[in-house]
């Protein structure tokens, strides 16, 4: 069997430009999306929230799904769900009603220590940066 001219070494596809614009044609928009955040955050040098493990301390990126206000223990409590492309977090600011700036959609920066509460990865209280709208 002998390969395609310019295709990558045994895998029968084309390689370079021309598959890149046959991929993303092929793709849907929220597997766009999340490579774009994949892509994110590798370049502003942060951990995928995939590779993330119970009681490490990390810095992730992403984008805001949700945010709700969600009492915890009788105290209020801002949650809301950070996505990086690989995974999803929890986000949970204790004691506080409403964050200006916090609004799904909003990208953000977020460094704290790791936990698992039910199976899903929590943030408590983290440090933060809200990153700009748009396009930067």
């Amino acid at each position: 069997m002998s390969a395609v001219p310019g295709s990558a070494p045994g895998s029968g596809k084309p390689a370079g430009r021309f598959r890149r614009m046959l991929d993303r044609l092929s793709s849907s928009q929220q597997d766009l999306e999340s490579q774009e955040l994949r892509e994110d955050a590798e370049t502003a040098g942060c951990t995928r929230i995939g590779d993330c493990h119970d009681r490490e301390i990390v810095t992730v990126t992403g984008t805001l799904r949700t945010v709700t206000l969600r009492p915890r223990a009788g105290v209020p409590a801002l949650e809301a769900e950070l996505f990086d492309g690989s995974a999803a977090l929890d986000v949970v600011w204790l004691g506080r009603r409403s964050i200006v700036g916090i609004e799904p959609g909003r990208r953000l920066i977020a460094s704290g220590r790791i936990s698992i509460d039910r199976g899903r990865r929590v943030l408590f209280n983290p440090k933060y940066e809200l990153r700009p709208l748009g396009r930067e």
